[in-house]
C-alpha cells in the first residue's frame, strides 16, 4: 500500500467532483453485515459501482440514532463476531487494492473509548481511514477524540440537523470540523421519512453561507431519483438504509447470505450511484 497522505483523499475527491461538475455519491454499510467475507466483498466492489466516498459503520449494541434497518445490521454483524479490530482489518484489506477512495468510519464513541482513544487513532490512521463521524460526541467534548484525531491527520466530520441554527451553528462548524459537513435532512432516526427538496436546498444554502466545507446530505435518500435530486443541490448524497435493506433481502431465514448476495447489492448501488451522474 502506498503512503497515506494525511486524509487528502476526501479533499481530492471533492476537487474531482467539482471538476466533473457533479455531486458525489456516498454509500453506507455496516462492517461485518451479514458476515465478514460478504461485507468485505461488498466493500471492495463499491468504487467500481460508482461510490465516491465510503462510510463504514462500526457495529454497536445501542445505536440510538439508527432506525430498525441499521440496528438489525449491527446486531447481525455482532452476532457473527465483528469487532472494531476486525473492522480495521477490513479497511486494511481494502487498501491493498484501493488507495484512492476515501473511507469514513461512522458510529458511536463507546467502542472507541473501550478500544483506547490513542490506540484507535493510530490504528485507524495506519489502516487507511480518512475520517470519522461519531454521532454522540458533541462539539463541547472535542478534547475527547476530535482534537487528537485532527492532530493525527484524520478528518472529524460533524453532523448538522434541521435544528442546527442560530447560536448552535458556531460550535458545529468550529475549526475542528473538517472533511465535510454531514447534513441530517430529517428529524429522527435513519431509514424513516424523507425531506422535501425545497427544505434540503434551504438548509444547504444556509450551511454554505457559514462554511467552505462540502455539504453532504443523508437520511431518507433511497432511490436513484433521490440521489439525483440531492446531489444536484448538495456536494454529495448518502444512501445507507436502502443499501442495508438490499443486503437483508439477500439473506436466508438464518440471516446467512444467499448466492450472489454481494453482486446483487453492488448492482443496486450502481443504480443509486448513476443518479449522481445523470
Amino acid at each position: 500500500m502506498s503512503e497515506i497522505k494525511d486524509s487528502g483523499r476526501i479533499d481530492a475527491t471533492f476537487a474531482r467532483l467539482k471538476a466533473e461538475g457533479r455531486g458525489g455519491f456516498v454509500s453506507f454499510t455496516t462492517a461485518g453485515d451479514p458476515d465478514y467475507d460478504t461485507s468485505l466483498e461488498i466493500l471492495k466492489g463499491l468504487p467500481a459501482a460508482g461510490v465516491d466516498i465510503i462510510e463504514i459503520g462500526m457495529p454497536f449494541t445501542d445505536p440510538v440514532a439508527d432506525g430498525p434497518t441499521i440496528q438489525a445490521a449491527g446486531l447481525r454483524a455482532l452476532k457473527n463476531g465483528q469487532t472494531l479490530i476486525k473492522t480495521l482489518d477490513m479497511v486494511r484489506e481494502f487498501r491493498q487494492e484501493n488507495d484512492k477512495t476515501p473511507i469514513v468510519m461512522m458510529g458511536y464513541y463507546n467502542p472507541i473509548y473501550a478500544y483506547g482513544v490513542d490506540k484507535f487513532i493510530t490504528d485507524a490512521k495506519n489502516a487507511g481511514i480518512d475520517g470519522m463521524i461519531v454521532v454522540d460526541l458533541p462539539p463541547e467534548e472535542d478534547e475527547e477524540l476530535c482534537v487528537p484525531a485532527k492532530e493525527a491527520g484524520l478528518n472529524f466530520i460533524r453532523l448538522a440537523t434541521p435544528t442546527t441554527v442560530g447560536h448552535r451553528m458556531g460550535p458545529v462548524l468550529n475549526d475542528n470540523t473538517s472533511g465535510f459537513v454531514y447534513y441530517v435532512s430529517i428529524l429522527g432516526i435513519t431509514g424513516t421519512g424523507s425531506a422535501a427538496e425545497a427544505a434540503v436546498e434551504e438548509a444547504v444554502s444556509r450551511l454554505k453561507s457559514q462554511t467552505d466545507l462540502p455539504i453532504v446530505v443523508g437520511f431518507g435518500i433511497k432511490t436513484p431519483e433521490n440521489v439525483k435530486s440531492v446531489s444536484s443541490i448538495a456536494d454529495a448524497a448518502v444512501v445507507g438504509s436502502a443499501i442495508v435493506d438490499r443486503i437483508k433481502s439477500n439473506l436466508d431465514e438464518n440471516d446467512a447470505p444467499k448466492a450472489g448476495c454481494a453482486a446483487d447489492v453492488l448492482a443496486f448501488v450502481k443504480e443509486l450511484a448513476d443518479g449522481a451522474r445523470n
